[in-house]
């Protein structure tokens, strides 16, 4: 089912799908992302792009859930920075590390409200396959395998998230993205 991103109705249909174990492709704040609810839409997406279950999706959340997601008070700097095409790993209160995102896009933060709940998002590929970022080509290899496409342009965007690992000191920044992270990583350094 392909869904326009400007119709008021998507939303909700998004979220009812989401909250049903659904999962879709959704314009994120970067890129069109692969995306399922946190807590039932983990083993779909991996069975879908053939991905192995070691390696964690990216979550998307609100600032209040990243709070919660994280084993320590988040740093001062991230707190201003956030919202942003920034993702963070952290240590995760579950054990481990967690690599979340605070989106700024208003259609993504009304999206979380909604479900109450994190989102996993993912590159729109197969494990090991090119990302793809044209919506045509997204519709044409995934329309029959998703419950949803929602369409936002032709071509969301071609530059992922900057990913920063919090995790050590000084930070490091893991792949450089549509944000600037300097000022942050000279800040916690």
């Amino acid at each position: 089912m392909i869904l326009n991103k400007a119709n008021p109705e998507t939303l909700s249909i998004v979220a009812k799908a989401l909250r049903n174990g659904g999962i879709g492709v959704i314009p994120c704040d970067t890129m069109y992302g692969l995306c399922g609810l946190m807590g039932i839409g983990e083993k779909p997406l991996q069975y879908l792009k053939n991905r192995e279950a070691k390696k964690p999706f990216l979550v998307i959340a609100t600032l209040e859930q990243a709070k919660e997601l994280a084993a320590e008070p988040l740093p001062q700097p991230l707190l201003d920075t956030w919202p942003a095409p920034l993702t963070v790993i952290l240590n995760s209160v579950s054990g481990g590390t967690i690599a979340i995102r605070v989106p700024k896009d208003p259609y993504l933060q009304k999206l979380l409200e909604i479900v109450k709940k994190p989102i996993y998002s993912t590159s729109v590929n197969m494990s090991g396959e090119p990302t793809l970022v044209a919506f045509k080509d997204i519709q044409q290899r995934f329309e029959s395998q998703v419950d949803f496409l929602v369409k936002a342009s032709d071509e969301q965007g071609t530059v992922p998230s900057t990913l920063l690992d919090l995790t050590q000191k000084p930070p490091k920044v893991l792949r450089q993205g549509s944000f600037d992270a300097s000022s942050i990583i000279a800040s916690l350094s």
